[in-house]
């Protein structure tokens, strides 16, 4: 089984402040709002991998009554914060659940795969979304997380020579993932980003912090050299535009 790399960020530390610096409320709205428009009417039971601090659990619970959700994460901090809104949560790997093969209706992944950084780790987490699903259930997913930040912007004209092609977590790579493992594609949708418009200070930083791995390698330069040309753009503080999020929507055969 794949070994999961060393987190980019200390999620326990980071538990109490995530949300004010992730678009809070509005961003977890828009995310939840599009995950119930791609879930079958007959769902019962859904399981929020990578559930954070539940923010968007909470609200994907409160849009459908009647539907039973529970959470999974592997940070004891981001775990504390969704049990203190009301969310079941188990600390669980993704490419290890407990629960029984064919027992959920629904599983989401939202902002998770990009993460991982490794196709086979996106491959071991969507066989494990196969494993856990009864048929007809339905798998949800962000793709291309870190290129929904590219638009046409200054930061991504400094960054536009050092993007790989095929991140982990690419629609095409997520598809043939999914396909191999009986999931089939069932639709997809868009959301806002809300309060995540990039600005150079704070792509500069993330990218110190080796929070684009998934989508950002320099080439012939370091990472220093190229977070100081970030640093010398317009605006340092200003965000530019809002990203669009894609959502992909898969079903077990």
């Amino acid at each position: 089984m794949p070994t999961p790399p060393r987190p980019l960020l200390d999620y326990d530390a980071e538990a109490e402040a995530y949300d004010a610096t992730r678009g809070g409320v509005p961003r977890a709205e828009a995310a939840a709002a599009a995950v119930l428009g791609l879930l079958p009417p007959d769902t019962g039971t859904l399981l929020d991998l990578g559930c954070g601090t539940g923010i968007v659990t909470t609200r994907i619970a409160a849009g459908r009554p009647g539907l039973h959700v529970l959470g999974a994460d592997t940070s004891s901090g981001m775990a504390a914060m969704a049990r203190s809104r009301g969310i079941p949560v188990v600390l669980a790997s993704g490419t290890r659940l407990p629960f029984r093969t064919g027992s959920l209706d629904a599983l989401a992944a939202v902002w998770l795969l990009h993460l991982l950084r490794s196709p086979g780790l996106v491959a071991a987490v969507i066989a494990e979304a196969g494993r856990v699903l009864r048929p007809g259930g339905a798998f949800v997913t962000t793709v291309d997380k870190d290129a929904a930040h590219d638009v046409g912007s200054d930061i991504d004209a400094v960054l536009a020579e050092h993007l790989t092609a095929t991140p982990a977590d690419s629609a095409e790579a997520v598809t043939g993932h999914a396909a191999a493992v009986g999931l089939h594609p069932a639709g997809e949708a868009l959301f806002t980003g809300h309060g995540q418009g990039r600005t150079p200070h704070g792509a500069a930083a993330a990218l110190l912090a080796g929070r684009y791995a998934s989508r950002v390698h320099p080439r012939g330069i370091t990472p220093r050299e190229l977070a100081d040309r970030l640093e010398l753009l317009p605006g340092p503080d200003t965000p530019r535009a809002e990203p669009t999020y894609r959502l992909h929507a898969f079903v077990r055969a």
